[in-house]
């Protein structure tokens, strides 16, 4: 069988692969090989500025020839890696073979073996991998992100001025407006994006252990410290210093757990957003031909809430793992990290899907206003609590007992048992005007 949409054995490129076509150059063995590619070149294009002596006369007219390498590379050249890579039996040596050979091509040879000078393979693989992350999430994830807040507070806005009961425990209580509920979740989303955007892309050049041995053997003169923190900085990374042969990968892991909380959020709304539709507070936009049940004909189910709450769970599940094992590595160096990295971009994946869903949920929605008056109206006992509060402010005896002794009585409160309990109240009658002027409607608070 060949491999596609159908045979795919992760749903992630298989169902829902039209949702994460977006991520494929970025994911995709493909991406990770061009970003391979465009660091090995752009790290070449360095040497070549400082300028080592031995690269003082490359021809600068080459270097957007050099750069279209990466900039235009294609299937047909990852595919010719892939097939030196049958041979070196290493990934990254493949890429430089394949690079003198562009060499070659661009009548360079005399300059190719300083394509991947000093370096190990950590230094492109712990530059190549943040760097494709942080453009994926900047070009693909965040905008995504964004419009889905967007559209929370767009909600916020609609529905600001609808009174709703809300419900702690599962039970009534203090009534609250419905827009203001969304723009919770609007400003918690909102804070996480911010304290996302303080975490720093960290890369790692540094050679074989961190130290610059090869580099620093070779030419002692050149402070490759700061070569390499600037080589890394014009990428739009920051560079970690000092580190072991690999990244250590702690903001990765920090970026995660920030993703990881980013969801959580999410599934949060998810869950009341179906929480709400089952209390038909909402009614969803019917397609034309959609299923809700093969068996039973009526049903419209919630179910992009439901597929966007069990991506984001997918996702968390790999992101907690991914934040918890990258951070540790035996030594100088384990290849733990390296299987385990390739992954990255499943659960972004997962997380892609999931604000997708949620965003065609969020736009089959219908107020009905009719199931949250009733409800509202059906629940006066909320008011409990507002009129025992002003009473405490007028001096009067207990009325937190007398209002618990009033609603917890095994009857229904009605808006005519609130308005007797007030007649009988020992106070002024211009009190009782305002304690009957309180409904489940007006008493939202601010």
């Amino acid at each position: 069988m060949k491999l596609n949409t159908l045979t795919a054995i992760s749903p992630v490129d298989g169902r829902y692969f039209k949702a994460t076509e977006p991520l494929v150059p970025y994911f995709s063995e493909y991406g990770l090989i061009r970003y391979r590619v465009l660091v090995e070149v752009e790290y070449f294009i360095a040497l070549a500025a400082l300028p080592l002596a031995e690269l003082a006369s490359f021809p600068a007219d080459k270097i957007p020839a050099l750069k279209s390498v990466y900039e235009r590379f294609t299937e047909e050249q990852a595919l010719e890696i892939k097939e030196i890579e049958k041979t070196t039996n290493h990934d990254v040596k493949a890429v430089e073979y394949f690079l003198k050979r562009e060499f070659d091509k661009l009548n360079l040879s005399e300059f190719k073996e300083f394509i991947h000078f000093g370096l190990t393979s950590q230094d492109i693989n712990n530059t190549a991998t943040p760097l494709l992350l942080k453009e994926s999430l900047e070009n693909e994830f965040l905008p995504q992100l964004n419009e889905l807040v967007s559209k929370l507070e767009q909600q916020n806005l609609t529905w600001a001025n609808v009174s709703m009961l809300a419900k702690t425990h599962g039970q009534p209580a203090s009534p609250t407006r419905l827009g203001k509920e969304i723009h919770v979740f609007a400003e918690r989303i909102t804070k996480q994006l911010i304290l996302l955007g303080t975490i720093p892309h960290s890369a790692k050049v540094g050679g074989a252990t961190g130290n610059f041995n090869a580099h620093y053997i070779t030419y002692p003169e050149i402070d490759w410290v700061d070569f390499a923190n600037r080589f890394v900085a014009q990428l739009g990374l920051t560079r970690s210093h000092p580190t072991t042969q690999i990244e250590h990968y702690d903001n990765l892991a920090a970026l995660f757990d920030n993703l990881k909380r980013i969801n959580t959020i999410l599934i949060d709304y998810s869950r009341d957003m179906w929480q709400y539709i089952s209390m038909n507070y909402f009614t969803q936009k019917i397609k034309e031909g959609e299923v809700g049940s093969s068996a039973m004909p009526h049903k419209v189910n919630p179910i992009d809430f439901e597929n966007a709450e069990g991506n984001f769970g997918i996702a968390n599940a790999i992101y907690e793992h991914l934040s918890a094992k990258l951070p540790i590595s035996r030594l100088q160096r384990d290849l733990t990290d390296s299987t385990v990295l390739r992954n990255i971009g499943v659960p972004i994946a997962h997380s892609f899907i999931a604000l997708k869903s949620l965003i065609k949920g969020m736009e089959k929605l219908q107020l009905n206003q009719e199931a949250i008056v009733k409800d509202l109206n059906d629940n006066w006992a909320v008011v409990a609590e507002a009129i025992q509060t002003v009473l405490r402010k007028e001096g009067y005896a207990n009325p937190y007992e007398a209002l618990k002794s009033l609603t917890r009585k095994n009857e229904k409160i009605t808006q005519q048992t609130l308005s007797d309990f007030i007649d009988s109240l020992s106070v002024s009658q211009e009190l009782k005007i305002k304690l009957k002027s309180i409904t489940p409607f007006n008493y939202t608070g601010i």
